[in-house]
């Protein structure tokens, strides 16, 4: 396979962390896909580049890269006010219209909807910038509460770390979770939260002596989900009134006991699905759904999509199978 081109834009008040994501996240290249990733770096006007934290940037590489890239990323826009430059709003039409997979990071979706690309599709950005975002681009399905969204060839990203886990599942639908995981492990950060997980949005939190129990729940949950968990066992195992730890666990987690253990057992579910050969009635029972229906039924809701028809997706020993049989 051969290599595929990751170009990622630059300017003048770049976010240096997002800059830095897609290269951390594609750039790990110790064979643990089957094709390599070459990230470059392309500005309207190549040459140096101030980030925003004052580090100055050698930029060789032209708009032009776009033209010959497989994945464009527009990390977070300095300003969400200021349009798009008529050279970039060009070299991002061009792309979306040859069907490049075009990436927008936290507030670089601004970047996308002041190019047009975003009229009737899903979109999300940082929840700071909600309002705002949702004003300027009201022919957008606008999505403020998850961590980010693929609409077809057009993927958007929530707030710093949200850029992360969108570059995570981008290189875990295409290379398994194995791949995903392998990167994951090496920038110390969770191998893959669902899209759908709600961002973590400003609020109020108390501080508490008892606050470090709650990861360890957390994890807990995670290595029991085939048993029956409730509110009240998570409750318990965490030493806390049910009062106080429903109250803990969404400031922690942003969501409720039901959605997070729902999120997890279908990514539980996505593993086993990918990398074993399971019958859809032991991988039920396994990540602790009821029955086969629920489990189709919560795949369909966080998903779009089937257990068996992501098996055939993503899961290379039927893949390998599939290809020997013909």
């Amino acid at each position: 396979m051969s290599d595929i081109s990751v170009v990622v834009l630059a300017f003048d008040g770049v976010s240096l962390f997002h800059l830095s994501v897609p290269g951390m996240v594609f750039g790990a290249d110790e064979g643990i896909a089957p094709a390599r990733y070459e990230v470059l770096y392309c500005t309207q006007n190549p040459g140096r580049i101030r980030s925003d934290q004052g580090v100055m940037i050698d930029v060789p590489h032209g708009l032009d890269a776009m033209a010959k890239a497989d994945i464009i990323i527009v990390p977070a826009w300095s300003d969400p006010g200021e349009l798009t430059s008529p050279e970039l709003t060009a070299a991002l039409q061009q792309a979306h219209e040859q069907g490049k997979l075009i990436v927008g990071l936290c507030l670089g979706a601004f970047a996308l909807g002041h190019a047009g690309l975003l009229d009737g599709r899903e979109a999300t950005t940082h929840w700071a910038a909600r309002e705002m975002f949702a004003k300027r681009f009201p022919r957008t399905l606008f999505r403020p509460d998850v961590l980010y969204v693929a609409d077809s060839n057009i993927v958007t990203s929530a707030g710093t770390v949200a850029a992360i886990d969108c570059c995570l599942h981008l290189l875990r639908e295409r290379h398994g979770s194995e791949a995903a995981n392998h990167v994951a492990r090496l920038l110390v950060t969770p191998p893959h939260r669902a899209g759908g997980q709600a961002q973590y949005i400003e609020r109020p939190v108390p501080r508490c002596a008892n606050d470090d129990r709650l990861p360890g729940v957390l994890e807990w949950a995670r290595a029991n989900l085939a048993q029956p968990l409730s509110l009240d066992a998570l409750a318990e195992v965490a030493k806390m009134s049910r009062r106080t730890f429903t109250r803990r666990f969404r400031e922690a987690t942003g969501t409720t006991v039901t959605k997070w253990l729902n999120a997890e057992r279908v990514a539980r579910a996505q593993q086993l699905l990918e990398t074993t050969d399971l019958s859809i009635e032991r991988i039920t029972s396994a990540v602790g759904f009821g029955t086969p229906l629920a489990l189709r039924q919560q795949f369909a809701a966080q998903l779009g999509t089937s257990p068996s028809s992501y098996r055939r997706t993503f899961n290379n020993q039927v893949n390998a199978t599939a290809s020997s049989m013909t």
